[in-house]
């Protein structure tokens, strides 16, 4: 019945998801069977036993035997059941020592990720395979949730509080992960890739920030343009979660015809959006304000690789 599991279930992406499966498939067959053992035997004493004009309603009375047998049947079930799942989530509460630990801070609406040696990314993960990964894990504003469904790892976060999931990947290429505790507007938008990499490729990863960039920028990809790049850095890093390239309004100040233009800020003055400001403004996003809108805006300092910087200003040249 794989078949059956593989419907309802997403893929498998680490040994957790194995036994999470394993489980729900279990409960999955047992709730079955127990429902057809009650709604069949219901549906034909409803039928054969139901009201005819003259029938005398026979006395009723109990059966101990009975009784206890559906009472304590099912109370010593559950209760296999309980610690049966309470078995796989000791096992799986407390991480290993040699996990590579990757912090995790959630705000409306983007992810970011810290690793051990001080980088970090947007809405993009990089884990080596069958190497165990924790994920320390706090929010800046509101609940979120952190969820890997090929993972099977689903995680409330909170903030003032730090939470902890784990898992050991086994599954090579790109697994979606997403908020899975509305947070506002974009909600829907709060999700990313997270990336099982072989050593040799994470090791790579974890130097030049992703085989693409590298690809471009030796010349590799020569179809993309520098502002092709800047689109993709707009989405993936959550650019677009607060400014938007129409000139319609958001959480911050659209980028359409931006560039060049002369900006007014809140505190009465105007400045050139040129690239030094463009730069600034991602780096140090409360020196210059524009007028109309919250200082809200986190930096990107450290955030962004200077190929990802490169190429924004370049989208954000482009929106004419």
């Amino acid at each position: 019945m794989d078949w059956l599991r593989a419907w309802m279930m997403p893929p498998q992406g680490s040994e957790f998801a194995k036994e999470i499966d394993f489980i729900y498939m279990a409960l999955f067959w047992l709730c079955t069977v127990l429902f057809f053992m009650i709604a069949i035997p219901s549906v034909y004493f409803a039928w054969r036993y139901r009201y005819k004009p003259g029938r005398v309603t026979p006395h009723q009375t109990h059966n101990t035997t009975l009784e206890v047998l559906w009472s304590v049947g099912p109370l010593i079930l559950c209760v296999g059941i309980f610690f049966w799942g309470l078995n796989g989530w000791m096992k799986y509460a407390v991480a290993p020592g040699e996990a590579m630990e990757i912090s995790v801070t959630a705000k409306q609406w983007l992810w970011q990720f810290e690793y051990p040696d001080g980088s970090r990314t947007i809405n993009d993960i990089h884990v080596p395979i069958n190497k165990p990964v924790k994920f320390t894990m706090t929010s800046e504003d509101v609940l979120h949730d952190f969820f890997v469904p090929d993972m099977r790892v689903k995680h409330d976060i909170i903030p003032g509080r730090y939470t902890q999931v784990w898992f050991t990947p086994n599954v090579l290429g790109a697994h979606v992960f997403t908020c899975a505790e509305y947070c506002g507007k974009d909600h829907s938008g709060m999700h990313g890739t997270l990336t099982v990499d072989n050593d040799a490729d994470f090791a790579k990863w974890m130097e030049t920030g992703g085989t693409e960039w590298e690809d471009y920028f030796n010349g590799k990809d020569p179809k993309k343009t520098p502002a092709d790049w800047g689109k993709i850095t707009f989405e993936r890093v959550g650019c677009n979660s607060c400014h938007t390239v129409d000139g319609s309004k958001s959480k911050g100040p659209s980028w359409k015809g931006v560039y060049g233009s002369m900006v007014e800020l809140n505190n009465g003055t105007s400045v050139l959006a040129d690239e030094a400001y463009i730069r600034e403004s991602m780096m140090s996003p409360q020196a210059k304000v524009v007028k109309g809108f919250d200082p809200i805006m986190p930096t990107f300092q450290g955030l962004l690789k200077p190929n990802q910087a490169n190429g924004l200003v370049a989208y954000i040249e482009s929106l004419k």
